[in-house]
């Protein structure tokens, strides 16, 4: 069902024009939860993520052409659209691929289903930035990893610059949060990591520390990757409660990376080989 925007004051429009990503997150009624997939790609990978459209929101060129499959595939949904100066007007910023859709959160799973039958999983430490969130789920599906969890410090997956970064890897890759409060981190979640059998690697610029191609990190039956924040990296108290701190060597003085690129450079060295 095709329906030209007239009114940028439509209630149907709020998702798109006037909820923040928190509003739509829903916390205090989580299956009422929504969050916005952009790119017909992130689209197609959230529909195959068992992911349940609510509408779409378009330029008009694109119904015929870039969107014509994402249209097929969600049903008999309301698809709203007009050019994109209209629809950079509505939502504020310009649309990178033509195409937004609003769906339903999927529920949380537990730690215990995430981690099930994984050798190689990610935690991520008060990551808040969304770009290095979606980056290294990209890099984290990549590079073998069997799944992500993240800390409540962390920023949400599903918000729309997250999901695009990853290119829609959040909906192939099993996630879910180490509880809903800061104190469910370091403990009592390292714990639950020990008693399903994880060794603990903490990504760290410490000097007694593992390097990154170890015999006894390659060994290991399953290993949980752990990186910090953006500025501070790990706290000292999870790096304290590891099994291994680990240090990516560094050359010509560069002293630190990114997150998001020290990811993959220990995924991929640290992968299940």
């Amino acid at each position: 069902m095709t329906i030209e925007i007239t009114d940028f004051s439509a209630p149907e429009l709020d998702v798109y024009a006037r909820l923040t990503e928190a509003q739509l997150l829903n916390r205090f009624e989580p299956a009422k939860g929504m969050f916005i997939a952009e790119s017909p790609k992130v689209i197609q990978r959230a529909l195959d993520g068992g992911c349940q459209p609510v509408s779409l929101l378009m330029e008009r060129k694109d119904i015929d052409h870039a969107a014509k499959e994402v249209i097929e595939r969600c049903g008999d949904i309301p698809v709203y659209t007009a050019d994109r100066d209209v629809l950079t007007q509505l939502t504020g910023f310009q649309l990178t691929r033509g195409v937004l859709c609003a769906m339903r959160r999927p529920p949380l799973k537990t730690i215990e289903e995430v981690v099930a039958g994984a050798r190689r999983i990610v935690i991520l430490e008060n990551v808040m930035n969304p770009t290095n969130v979606g980056a290294i789920f990209r890099s984290a599906a990549a590079l073998g990893m069997d799944a992500v969890l993240l800390t409540p410090g962390c920023s949400d997956p599903l918000y729309r610059r997250s999901a695009r970064v990853s290119m829609g890897t959040v909906f192939q890759i099993p996630w879910t949060f180490i509880g809903d409060s800061v104190g469910d981190w370091p403990e009592p979640g390292m714990s639950r990591l020990r008693k399903l059998g994880f060794k603990t690697a903490a990504m760290a610029l410490r000097d007694d520390s593992f390097s990154i191609d170890a015999p006894e990190l390659a060994a290991a039956e399953r290993l949980a990757i752990i990186l910090g924040s953006e500025g501070d990296g790990l706290t000292d108290s999870t790096i304290a409660d590891c099994d291994y701190t680990v240090k990516i060597p560094m050359y010509h003085g560069v002293d630190s990376l990114n997150v998001a690129a020290a990811s993959a450079v220990a995924f991929w060295e640290l992968r299940s080989k």
